[in-house]
């Protein structure tokens, strides 16, 4: 297995370079700069110190970054409603905890799926891998696997460009993956240098195997360092999930070109502006002349020669500008966020096309709301099939976004409690949606507990 751990999938190789641009789009700053070589067009016939000095310069204003991070803070800013239905109780108080630390380091659900969203607005897609702690001692019980902590599955989460091969089913479900991770490594404080350690990880749906190399550099083998039964193989499954977004709602790719083209205008335009604050002087001679005049720069003519620039009419200062601005106004319109783009034009708007604007971004926000949903109700009837937990699990909410929300959705709510209908399921089921959405911060362990007492007491 070893000798074709490398491998990387077709798909993989041929997107492995666009990850990297949006990736570099997506966080901009000093990123974007040390990459900046790769997306600053050099002009045609452009000497390179010049060339060279512009890449000094240069600035990114980002957009996408912003737009990306405006959908995910604005998902999230009331938290999924989780409903755990069963008679297990040791299996919801598990799950409390899960949801409150799901990855052993203090993160909750909802910011860690927060954070494979924004991945997939980034990337497409990322990655969510279930595992379970490795013990040494043998478990002859359930109750020894959950004292040893056998039973406490984590999440873990991969990029798009860490997963880099995969064989899919008739069905559409892995059948294999192969993860590919790479860090620096120093032996200890006391030791000198840095030295590269890539670790590949396989998976299928029984096995594990996990691959090290040391320093590729020194020529050092690819060894198998540890092998085994996963926590899913009871199950027949591939412990990896994918977060996917739809090729419509895959933002940086619907924006990345227009981010470039308004990168590469601004910053020609900030040259060209820049320039014109040094004055250039022109020496009228026939004799040789080598002294530097000025900021470093002049233009030599003869008595009777005749030097100047030609430009479109209309002044290409102000074209730029404008072109600019309409740039800038097309990123935000294929992101559903034209409302956002500022009036840059002048022209207003009116308030029924504002409210249609932002409709149409809700719509996107919903669907943004359904793939979270639907992941972290995959991932956790996976863990509680895994685990063998008799327990029904349930994701909702995401899908109203005005602060405002909460006071028209009790009215709503009662104004269909009134409608008379004789039905304690409804009754039930809308109390608990509005206690569960109005609590939505507070401990999962509390939202359980209030949606079993409302299950219990509720009269019809």
């Amino acid at each position: 297995m070893n000798s074709h751990i490398e491998q990387e999938h077709p798909d993989y190789s041929a997107k492995s370079g666009m990850w990297r641009r949006y990736r570099d789009l997506y966080a901009g700053g000093e990123q974007f700069r040390q990459h900046a070589a790769e997306y600053l067009v050099r002009r045609h016939k452009e000497p390179m110190e010049v060339y060279h000095e512009r890449l000094t310069r240069v600035f990114y204003e980002n957009y996408i970054g912003s737009i990306v991070d405006w959908y995910t803070a604005t998902l999230v800013r009331k938290e999924p409603v989780l409903e755990f239905t069963g008679a297990s109780e040791p299996a919801k108080s598990f799950f409390s905890q899960f949801v409150q630390n799901c990855d052993l380091r203090g993160t909750t659900l909802t910011q860690f799926f927060r954070d494979q969203i924004t991945e997939a607005l980034v990337c497409g897609k990322s990655y969510v891998v279930v595992d379970f702690p490795k013990t040494d001692k043998p478990v002859l019980s359930r109750a020894e696997e959950d004292a040893v902590g056998r039973s406490r599955a984590y999440l873990m989460s991969y990029t798009a460009d860490e997963v880099i091969n995969w064989s899919l089913n008739e069905n559409g479900a892995f059948d294999w993956v192969v993860i590919r991770t790479s860090c620096l490594k120093q032996d200890s404080v006391r030791s000198f240098g840095w030295t590269k350690k890539t670790r590949w990880i396989y998976y299928d749906r029984e096995q594990y195997e996990i691959y090290e190399q040391q320093d590729a550099n020194a020529g050092n083998k690819v060894e198998l360092i540890d092998q085994g039964r996963h926590g899913f193989a009871g199950i027949g499954r591939v412990p990896v999930f994918e977060v996917r977004v739809s090729e419509g709602l895959w933002l940086t790719n619907k924006a990345a070109l227009l981010q470039l083209e308004h990168f590469n205008k601004a910053n020609a335009l900030g040259w060209a502006l820049t320039m014109g604050l040094f004055a250039t002087p022109v020496v009228y001679s026939d004799r040789e002349w080598s002294q530097i005049v000025g900021e470093s720069y002049y233009v030599q003519l003869g008595p009777q020669d005749n030097f100047g620039w030609s430009e479109p009419e209309g002044k290409v200062y102000q074209i730029a500008a404008e072109n600019l601005s309409r740039l800038k106004d097309e990123i935000y319109r294929v992101s559903y966020l034209l409302q956002q783009a500022g009036d840059a034009s002048g022209s207003a708007q009116s308030g029924l096309s504002k409210q249609w604007d932002f409709s149409v971004t809700q719509e996107i926000l919903r669907a943004y709301g359904d793939t979270m949903k639907d992941s972290m109700r995959n991932v956790l009837t996976a863990v509680a099939a895994a685990r063998l937990d008799d327990l029904q699990i349930d994701a909702s909410g995401l899908d109203e976004f005005d602060i405002a929300d909460f006071s028209s959705e009790a009215k709503d709510a009662q104004n269909l409690l009134n409608l008379g209908i004789d039905s304690p399921t409804l009754k039930k089921q809308v109390f608990k949606r509005v206690a569960l959405k109005y609590l939505c911060d507070a401990r999962q362990d509390i939202k359980n507990r209030i949606a079993e007492e409302i299950e219990a007491n509720t009269k019809p």
